[in-house]
């Protein structure tokens, strides 16, 4: 997809973009923070049909929201290009031996070869999580490794 970067002074930068369906889109990102997701009318590219105001927070959750997805697609794309290489989520249930206890806690790594690569906590995606990071319920957490390394983390989040 191609991006047009434009300088708009005293306002910020428009970045324009047209989808695969021919979609007319742009995101606006002003100095106060604020970005607003602009669409325009596929008869006539200079018509505004909708914009989407979001604050600084807002703005962070949905490219966090985006982000999820590429992250797990791309691993895919990685597990299908390294042979013997496997991605797994493992969920955090309530009672889990590791709810409330830190990812340094289960040496996953030390103990099975893989590695947690990431966590993914109410739609959020926690990249490259330290080993301080306490894990809750609900949380879901992304493996990679082979698949014996796998399969031995989801029983260690599992069982302990």
């Amino acid at each position: 997809m191609d991006v047009e970067r434009t300088a708009l002074p005293g306002i910020g930068l428009r970045h324009e973009f047209v989808t695969a369906k021919g979609q007319h889109a742009a995101v606006v990102s002003h100095v106060s923070g604020r970005r607003d997701i602009v669409l325009y009318s596929i008869d006539d590219p200079d018509t505004v049909v909708a914009t989407l105001s979001l604050n600084t927070d807002e703005a962070n959750g949905v490219a966090e929201l985006l982000g999820t997805a590429r992250i797990v697609e791309r691993l895919a794309d990685l597990q299908r290009q390294v042979t013997g290489l496997k991605t797994v989520q493992v969920p955090i249930p309530a009672g889990s031996p590791y709810d409330g206890r830190s990812l340094g806690a289960t040496q996953a790594r030390t103990r099975t070869g893989a590695s947690i690569v990431a966590v993914i906590r109410a739609g959020q995606i926690l990249a490259s999580p330290r080993p301080d990071f306490v894990f809750i319920p609900g949380d879901l957490v992304v493996v990679v490794g082979t698949e014996e390394g796998t399969a031995a983390v989801t029983d260690i989040l599992a069982n302990g």
